[in-house]
């Protein structure tokens, strides 16, 4: 695809079979881009984030251990830069200063040291945030702030400017009524806009909200929507709500003042694996294992705006936070497929063809053949022919 093309893309999305696919939502296509040009599922894209230069570059982290720049001026890859350390794929990828943060399941959190000009040198800082790690989040507005957290890995709040210890450590809620402890299984993390609290979503389905100036470690607010596990979460435009998605393909708007369910969006047909709004226009695109990138509308009317197939299964995705979605380059060009994409599309048409020899005609069976419809059945007894 041609840089003008990649560069109108609106939606970015990392498969599990080691395509990034740019999604331009005004002509419903998708343009493959691989680093050999052939997928491979153990370059799965794990993680994805803009690079120093904002929306000109992107930095993806892949199964294999590796960073890689995307370049969506030029549509294609200037790099990449393996990171060791840890087991496990990526849970988070951020960048800070010019540095790269990266963070994977066994819980190594790494700073590595580079810009967008030269590739990665050796890694400047390093954290162990604790095992099985769901997921790593970058303060927006603080970059050098990070929180972590997992399954019996409780929130964490880390300066990447101060010690090597958590500058907030969440506490566990109090026991259930049979006086049990309640399970820790933080899913996803995001911080809310101007102050410093920070909102986690659970795999027990469970929201809460933690305030790191309040004396006491515990959420401040709690609630829960469904009864499957949340695997995804974005904030609202206005951050005083966050949309979560499920394992069974839910999504739902959650109040964070009152905890209360302000409505639901549908559509979708299995587990959802990333979320994210547009910063100022009332849009929400997801992704997930039924292949299909989704843009809702939030705000009323609530819908399903934008609908696109993408073949694949969706691991992550990165919105463009542009406001001139309805522009259009000047001279559309024909997207690039990729070799699994063709096989798929032959395998269908294949089947299809294969269904259409094998179908009968449905008129004739319900008629019968000719010789039948015209005869008469005789009656029980009967001598006349």
């Amino acid at each position: 695809m041609a840089a003008t093309v990649a560069r109108w893309n609106h939606v970015w999305v990392g498969t599990e079979t080691g395509i990034l696919k740019g999604v331009n939502l005004q002509r419903r296509q998708a343009a493959n881009f691989t680093v050999t040009g052939q997928p491979r599922r153990e370059e799965a894209v794990s993680v994805l984030c803009w690079g120093p230069s904002g929306e000109t570059q992107i930095l993806a982290g892949c199964a294999d251990g590796t960073v890689r720049r995307f370049c969506t001026e030029e549509g294609r890859f200037q790099g990449q830069r393996h990171c060791p350390g840890g087991e496990g794929t990526f849970r988070g990828l951020a960048q800070a200063d010019g540095n790269l943060i990266t963070c994977v399941d066994s819980g190594i959190l790494r700073v590595w040291q580079g810009n967008d000009k030269e590739a990665f040198s050796d890694h400047l800082l390093e954290l162990k945030v604790g095992p099985r790690v769901c997921k790593m989040r970058q303060d927006p507005t603080h970059p050098h702030i990070v929180a972590t957290g997992g399954k019996e890995n409780a929130l964490k709040v880390w300066d990447l400017q101060g010690s090597e210890e958590p500058v907030f450590r969440a506490k566990n809620v109090r026991n259930d009524w049979l006086d049990l402890r309640v399970p820790i299984w933080e899913q996803d993390i995001q911080f809310l806009p101007e102050s410093q609290k920070l909102v986690t979503c659970t795999g027990y389905h469970q929201v809460r909200v933690y305030d790191p100036a309040s004396p006491q470690r515990r959420p401040v607010l709690e609630t829960t929507y469904g009864e499957y596990p949340l695997t995804a979460m974005t904030l609202t435009p206005e951050g005083n709500s966050v949309i979560v998605g499920n394992t069974h393909g839910q999504l739902a708007e959650i109040d964070l003042r009152q905890g209360r369910l302000l409505g639901c969006l549908k559509g979708l047909a299995g587990g959802v694996r990333a979320v994210q709004c547009h910063p100022s226009k009332p849009l929400l695109a997801s992704c997930g294992l039924d292949r299909v990138l989704r843009i809702h509308r939030i705000r009323n009317p609530r819908g399903l705006e934008h609908k696109v197939y993408l073949k694949s299964r969706l691991n992550c995705l990165l919105l463009s936070g542009r406001d001139d979605w309805e522009d259009e380059p000047q001279e559309p060009e024909e997207p690039k497929v990729s070799p699994e994409d063709t096989e798929t599309d032959e395998l269908w048409a294949s089947l299809e063809a294969a269904a259409k020899r094998k179908r009968p005609d449905t008129h004739e069976q319900s008629q019968g053949p000719p010789q039948a419809r015209h005869k008469k059945k005789k009656r029980p007894g009967s001598t006349n022919p």
